[in-house]
């Protein structure tokens, strides 16, 4: 099913253009046809082209520098490798597939990766192993890759619902996060996969994104659908929560650490607000930076 959404519009009427088969127009009103005015629509219905465009944001172009397309539906992640070796990159598709990506290789992946069997959310580059990347999937799985032999290393049965995120830890090339639709952040240690090292309950709405810390080791943050940015010290078996924020009035779709101002972090949200803050949990001196 497709959907096109126009905020503060209400339909009346469509039609389908007798002559364009993808083209529709639509007759709307503001505040339900009682005040404000009308507006007319029209809507083209084209395929996800399942592409990437790399951009020279230095020097702007209005056109992207390089279209990568060869997945089959929507992308929906991808991540530069921070090896210094290498110039790849992974991106991960609603066609269940992860591709590798040299951009100075005339726009061919060199390899696809399959395995998922369902959308892939999250790829990540891990930040110690070259050639190495993890990927979230809408199969409830874990999946750790080796590019150098187009195989997946390891498959972990994460969560019993829709992984949406995943991240490695900064400090210990074995530990990864994963955050679920369960509502649920599991740690695993890759080298005893059968039990995570934890795992975090809190939030009650899906978790959208996980992050760890680039300045503690077992810090990491996470945000979600119910409104929320939490920070967890995975080390605190009794009370791993250290903080909850509720700054935001919409879903919490995205978040980062700034890797040069130490616990400054970012998020964003559906009620269209970029935050930029340090948590008080991390700016105390027992949590600073090693």
């Amino acid at each position: 099913m497709k959907a096109f959404k126009f905020p503060a519009r209400h339909g009346y009427s469509v039609e389908i253009s007798p002559f364009i088969p993808t083209r529709l127009a639509c007759a709307t009103s503001q505040y339900y046809g009682i005040a404000g005015c009308g507006t007319l629509l029209v809507l083209e219905q084209t395929e996800t082209d399942g592409s990437l465009q790399v951009w020279d944001t230095a020097n702007p172009q209005p056109r992207p520098l390089q279209v990568l397309k060869e997945h089959t539906q929507e992308v929906y992640s991808v991540d530069w490798s921070q090896t210094r070796e290498e110039n790849l990159v992974v991106s991960g598709s609603w066609d269940g597939t992860a591709k590798v990506w040299d951009p100075s290789c005339g726009g061919v992946s060199l390899c696809t990766l399959q395995g998922h069997e369902g959308v892939i959310y999250s790829t990540l580059w891990s930040p110690h192993i070259p050639g190495c990347f993890a990927s979230a999937s809408g199969d409830g799985t874990l999946r750790v890759w080796d590019v150098k032999s187009g195989r997946c290393r390891l498959a972990i049965p994460a969560h019993r619902a829709e992984v949406l995120s995943c991240d490695w830890c900064k400090y210990d090339q074995n530990v990864v996060v994963t955050g679920a639709v369960d509502c649920s952040l599991c740690v695993w240690d890759l080298r005893n996969v059968r039990e995570p090292l934890s795992r975090l309950l809190g939030h009650s709405y899906a978790i959208r994104r996980v992050k760890f810390s680039p300045f503690n080791q077992t810090v990491l943050a996470s945000c979600s659908y119910d409104f929320t940015v939490r920070f967890w010290d995975y080390s605190r078996r009794e009370q791993p929560l250290l903080e909850t924020l509720e700054h935001h009035s919409e879903f919490v779709c995205g978040l980062d650490f700034n890797l040069h101002i130490p616990n400054q972090v970012v998020d964003c949200s559906w009620d269209e607000t970029v935050k930029i803050y340090t948590p008080p949990c991390l700016a105390a001196p027992a949590l600073s930076a090693p």
